[in-house]
This record gives C-alpha cells, structure tokens and sequence, in this order.
C-alpha cells in the first residue's frame, strides 16, 4: 500500500492511496504529467473510461483536471476498496466505480467516451481484445483519444485501421502511446 500524488487541477498535490494487489503498477507522475500534457486540452469536460483502473490514478487526474465523467472499471478487491475510499475523500462525485471485468463490461451496454485508459496488468495479453471491444461495440465517440500503456517489448496488434497514434514514449520497461480515433 502506498500513496499517490494528483499532479494537477482541482485537487492538485492531494494524495490518493494506492492498494498492494498483485500486479498493480501505478503510472509514475513522470509519464502520468506528459500524457496530461499531450491531452491539455481534451480533458475539461470529456467523458472518460478508466479501464483496468487499479490505482485510479489516471481517472483521479482527469477528474481532477475537469473532466465531466470518469468511470473507472476494475474488479481486483483491494484496489476497488481503496478506488472507494479515494472517491469518498476526494468528494469526487462525477466518478463513478464499477466492479467487473473490462472484457464482460465492454460486452454490456455501450455508451460513448472522449478518454479511455487502457492500461492493463502486463504480460496477460489483454489490449489488443480490449481495443477491439472498444471499436467493434460503440464505446468511442468519434473522435476519441486512447491511452495505452504496455511492457516495452509488447508489439501493438489488431488495432482499428481507423486508430492514429498521436504520440509514442519509452520509459524504462513502460511503453505508452496516445491514439487518435479517426472516423
């Protein structure tokens, strides 16, 4: 169990509590403060999809820095404790947690989102199934941007051919890419 800091917006430097389950690797403030700033103006007002949430750390931020609605989806019990207990003491009510998990929830009713997370435990190879639920069931709105953070080594395949990758970066072991939905 550790701590989080929230980089920037409303609840700036507030700190959110991470849970100690298996696998669960918190985006470091370093690549959580480029992501935010490749999508400094996408944020403030966007509906976005946490998938995978874990901490909550990117859901967090982007409620944080304005966004309207953030649904953040993890099924793991001691990360949605903690996810629970984040929202009660952040007062963050336009988050909402869902307990389930992403590939039954992407089967569920759709409905359409500005921002996804995508950043699921490493090595379970579960993006490209995820990305393809994503595109084939209505969860996009038409111009989304999805975030996809994976091991370093991991080669991106099946994605939509309508998917443009806006950004790419390396850190470390962590690969993260920002892509545009082009309809």
């Amino acid at each position: 169990m550790g701590n989080i800091r929230i980089i920037g917006g409303k609840w700036r430097s507030r700190l959110i509590t991470c849970a100690g389950a298996p696998g669960l690797r918190p985006t470091p403030a370093r690549i959580r403060e480029t992501l935010f700033n490749w999508l400094q103006y996408d944020v403030a007002g966007s509906r976005c999809l946490d998938l995978y949430a874990g901490s909550g750390a990117l859901g967090f931020e982007a409620a944080s820095r304005g966004a309207r609605k953030v649904v953040q989806v993890e099924n793991n019990a001691a990360a949605l404790t903690a996810l629970i207990d984040n929202k009660s003491h952040l007062a963050a009510d336009g988050v909402n947690i869902v307990k389930n998990n992403v590939n039954t929830f992407l089967r569920g009713e759709p409905e359409a989102f500005d921002l996804i997370f995508l950043d699921p435990p490493f090595a379970n190879d579960l993006i490209s199934e995820t990305c393809m639920l994503l595109e084939q069931r209505g969860w996009l709105s038409e111009t989304a941007k999805i975030y996809i953070e994976s091991e370093r080594q991991l080669q991106l395949t099946g994605l939509s051919n309508n998917w443009h990758r806006l950004q790419r970066k390396q850190a470390g072991e962590v690969c993260y890419q920002l892509f545009t939905r082009i309809v």
